[in-house]
């Protein structure tokens, strides 16, 4: 297992962590308006309209990968937080629902197509890289899932449930971002079906 990565001070600042004046939180705040109107996030732009220097930005943010990863991320705890409320089933069939819920709807939110078709290679690479925030926080909320299931009894798996949940995101992003690297189409049923054989 790799060691996690030191946060940086929008992370902790996410976290509940108070800062006077402007902040990290701030640049969160401005990115994720761009990201969401579907505009560049251009880092000396982003400074210039918050009043600080290029260098405290990245000092704040890490990169402006990082700074997506957060934005992405974001978007994707509200989206996850609605599926789970919306899936009515239990045990393992409600896991893959919301599984399958979260899948289509996150590779069809239009800001997120916006992002891949202008910058693929750096969308994948915010996306499924190990060492962003994305990829590292999907794995962890789909092991605290699946442990979830483990202690309701509803589940007996047959793998680490770290490894588990690390192969179920990647699953996931294989039949997320298709079109983007092999031009199938996403396919998120699909994908859910491969869960549910790995599950079961």
């Amino acid at each position: 297992m790799t060691s996690t990565p030191t946060p940086t001070p929008l992370e902790r600042r996410l976290a509940g962590e108070e800062e006077a004046g402007v902040s990290p939180l701030d640049a969160f705040a401005a990115a994720r308006r761009r990201f969401l109107r579907r505009e560049r996030i251009d880092m000396q732009e982003l400074a210039a309209e918050l009043g600080i220097s290029r260098a405290t930005l990245y000092r704040w943010v890490g990169s402006r990968d990082q700074l997506l990863g957060e934005v992405i991320w974001s978007l994707g705890e509200i989206e996850l937080a609605r599926d789970r409320a919306a899936v009515s089933q239990r045990g393992v069939e409600g896991f893959v629902g919301v599984y399958e819920h979260f899948l289509g709807a996150t590779a069809s939110n239009p800001a997120m197509r916006h992002l891949l078709e202008t910058a693929p290679e750096a969308a994948l690479r915010i996306l499924t890289s190990k060492a962003g925030v994305v990829q590292r926080r999907l794995i962890d909320v789909t092991r605290g899932m699946l442990q979830e299931l483990v202690d309701a009894g509803e589940l007996e798996p047959r793998l680490d449930l770290d490894d588990l949940a690390y192969v179920l995101v990647r699953v996931g992003e294989a039949f997320s971002w298709t079109d983007f690297i092999t031009g199938d189409e996403p396919d998120a049923h699909k994908a859910a079906e491969i869960v549910r054989m790995l599950l079961t």
